[in-house]
């Protein structure tokens, strides 16, 4: 997993760990085991890397149901 979340470093990505937990944001850095995710918002994110069965490029702007922006 860690070849392809380095392949994706820079760009913004969709990614879930387990069910119910899904991130949406750019990939800052990939360190050994984590992964550096950072938010529309500038928030970063430390997320295990073996935890993640989910990920793919994002090409459209985050939803956000209920909320007109």
């Amino acid at each position: 997993m860690e070849e392809v979340l380095q392949s994706l470093k820079g760009k913004t990505v969709n990614l879930a760990c387990g069910s119910a937990n899904t991130f949406t944001g750019e990939i800052v850095d990939i360190k050994t085991g984590v992964l550096v995710l950072k938010d529309e918002d500038n928030k970063l994110f430390y997320i295990a890397s073996d935890k993640i069965t989910f990920v793919c490029e994002s090409h459209l702007p985050a939803s956000r149901p209920g909320f007109i922006v």
